[in-house]
């Protein structure tokens, strides 16, 4: 029942629960094997191909990335769009008081919930699940009715999900944030240089690039004070070099204005 572009977040459990397995892992995902059992994904037969290494890689970096970014958020309210198969809520230290709205479409919603149910897992703060279509719907408005206060400062976490939208669509989505979101609110997200991956059937054949390199230029544009940070260099902060230079890089921001 899930949208080819949905499928792929069962594919980043997948990672996620390799990465989960290593004795040196740059972060433990305890669910992550749960969501790929459940889905009935096959194990892999054959050697992964560069392109799924190359994303891999990057998946593993920004996933460290990110829960480093929410860790450090002196907010306690805590949306992740595009929300997947991510179980921050879960895995997280949260201070008390914390809010987490996970935003996306109902079947990724009602799968993710079945699966932590039946592992009896429980959340580490206030988790609200919000249905919702990212590209059509008013997904403020119906963040609002879930309880979301665009009055506080919100940590704002958009992995993954930009490179799949159009160019109008990640400026629509960026702006609807935008106007949500309070003086001091923070955002993370990745600038994708998506044609330098190899070609992966059911991922990189998705992509539509979103705002591309303009990501930073369009968020300082809009009232927003941006960091980058090279993916590469991140990688080679964990530990995790990456054999060759990338233009991706993670676009971290204050909101300003």
């Amino acid at each position: 029942m899930l949208s080819p572009v949905s499928r792929t977040a069962v594919g980043v459990a997948r990672v996620r629960a390799a990465e989960s397995r290593r004795p040196d892992a740059l972060f433990r995902d305890p669910f992550a094997e749960k969501f790929v059992a459940a889905a009935g994904v096959p194990p892999r037969t054959e050697p992964p191909g560069p392109g799924v290494r190359a994303l891999a890689a990057q998946v593993i970096v920004r996933t460290r990335f990110y829960d480093a970014c929410l860790s450090a958020s002196t907010s306690r309210q805590v949306v992740l769009l595009a929300a997947g198969l991510d179980a921050r809520a879960y895995r997280l230290d949260w201070p008390p008081g914390t809010r987490v709205f996970e935003a996306d479409l109902e079947p990724v919603l009602e799968f993710k919930q079945r699966v932590l149910d039946a592992s009896g897992a429980q959340p580490r703060c206030e988790r609200v699940p919000v249905p919702v279509d990212l590209r059509r719907d008013d997904w403020p408005e119906v963040l609002r009715a879930a309880g979301f206060d665009p009055g506080q400062p919100t940590a704002w976490l958009v992995e993954g999900l930009l490179v799949y939208l159009s160019r109008e669509e990640a400026a629509g989505v960026l702006s609807r944030l935008t106007g949500a979101s309070a003086p001091g609110s923070t955002l993370a997200l990745e600038r994708s240089a998506h044609g330098r991956i190899p070609p992966v059937e059911g991922v990189t054949t998705l992509w539509q690039g979103g705002l591309g390199a303009g990501t930073a230029d369009w968020l300082r544009e809009h009232g927003w004070d941006v960091t980058l940070t090279n993916l590469g260099e991140a990688a080679q902060r964990y530990g995790r070099p990456f054999a060759k230079p990338t233009e991706s890089a993670f676009v971290t921001a204050v909101r300003t204005g």
